[in-house]
């Protein structure tokens, strides 16, 4: 079963979240806690959300996705952040069921696309994604400012927001 996250399953988000880090060998990059979880998931501006995947014992996986926009398609898209289901119950279609479920959220919101990335060392999620008919973007970069490149941009601009 597919469900949307409510905040009492902030705690389990996080765990999630922490696995994912772990799996990705990123754990120490991993700052994520459950008040911000909570503030940024379910508060006065959520900036994402977040679907459960659940069995008969309980969760076993997420998506945690957001809004973009596609200026080309002038329409809004939908951000895959993460998807994880946990190793014990990996292969019984939980993964392919979020993502249908998101797809199905995208169409029905308007969407033009579904989109994610993934590392690049992680050939049994992508093969896991070709064969669902996802298509790798091998032409573009993924950039990023974060931390004190971030705040130094934020503060070489004169122009005001």
């Amino acid at each position: 079963m597919i469900r949307p996250a409510t905040p009492a399953d902030v705690p389990v988000i996080l765990d999630f979240i922490q696995q994912l880090a772990e799996y990705e060998k990123l754990r120490d990059a991993c700052h994520a806690t459950e008040e911000a979880l909570a503030i940024t998931l379910f508060g006065s501006r959520p900036y994402a959300e977040a679907l459960i995947a659940e069995d008969a014992s309980g969760p076993v996986g997420f998506a945690l996705y957001f809004h973009n926009y596609s200026t080309f398609l002038a329409k809004p898209g939908i951000y895959l952040e993460d998807l994880f289901v946990i190793p014990a119950a990996r292969g019984a279609g939980h993964g392919k069921a979020l993502l249908n479920a998101l797809a199905r959220l995208a169409v029905e919101r308007g969407c033009g696309r579904l989109e994610w990335s993934v590392l690049d060392w992680n050939a049994q999620s992508i093969a896991f994604y070709k064969s669902l008919g996802a298509e790798p973007q091998e032409d573009w970069t993924i950039f990023r400012l974060s931390g004190d490149s971030l705040r130094q941009r934020a503060g070489s601009s004169s122009s005001n927001i």
